[in-house]
């Protein structure tokens, strides 16, 4: 068996171990594991009804910014800025978007590899933003709203200083890979 075979089984078998392991370990605790799958459950249910205005009321914003035009808008501002740092105007809007939407801004990922390619430097360069970014807005309302957190203090600055250095880190990543 190869070496990709071995990672492909491994990864085939991971999830049925540590089930497997959670299972015997609670029988071992002597741990009802239904009773407290069922009662997991439930929470995340009750957590899910929760948070739902707050997911519909992204998705809603997510599709006024990609219709109403303010993207292309936002783009065209700033392009001249863009241009002189080097980063490609085309993922300008990439980035704005994956503040909010992950499903958004594959979106608009998927519509620059149809216009530009994959293999295009934008196209590489955009593939390295989306692991280099993260959904802000997204994130800290799903996960601040789950555990009624309402003081975030610096979170939303940390996180969008997070993001611009991440942008910037796929920017330097991708030129010292791909070239320009």
């Amino acid at each position: 068996m190869n070496f990709i075979g071995i990672v492909s089984f491994v990864s085939d078998m991971i999830i049925p171990i540590v089930v497997s392991v959670m299972i015997i370990f609670g029988m071992k605790k002597k741990i009802s594991v239904y009773d407290t799958f069922l009662e997991g459950a439930t929470d995340g249910l009750k957590i899910t009804v929760k948070i739902l205005p707050t997911l519909i009321g992204l998705m809603v914003a997510v599709g006024i910014l990609r219709e109403s035009g303010f993207l292309t808008f936002l783009s065209e501002l700033l392009s001249p800025a863009a241009n002189v740092v080097g980063f490609p105007k085309e993922a300008v809007p990439l980035s704005f978007m994956r503040l909010v939407s992950s499903s958004a801004s594959t979106g608009l990922l998927l519509d620059i590899f149809k216009n530009y390619g994959p293999d295009s430097f934008i196209g590489r360069f955009v593939s390295v933003m989306m692991s280099c970014t993260e959904t802000v807005f997204y994130t800290m309302s799903v996960y601040f709203l789950s555990v009624n957190v309402t003081k975030t203090r610096y979170t939303l600055a940390g996180a969008l200083i997070a993001n611009a250095v991440g942008l910037a880190g796929a920017l330097v990543i991708t030129i010292v890979t791909f070239g320009k």
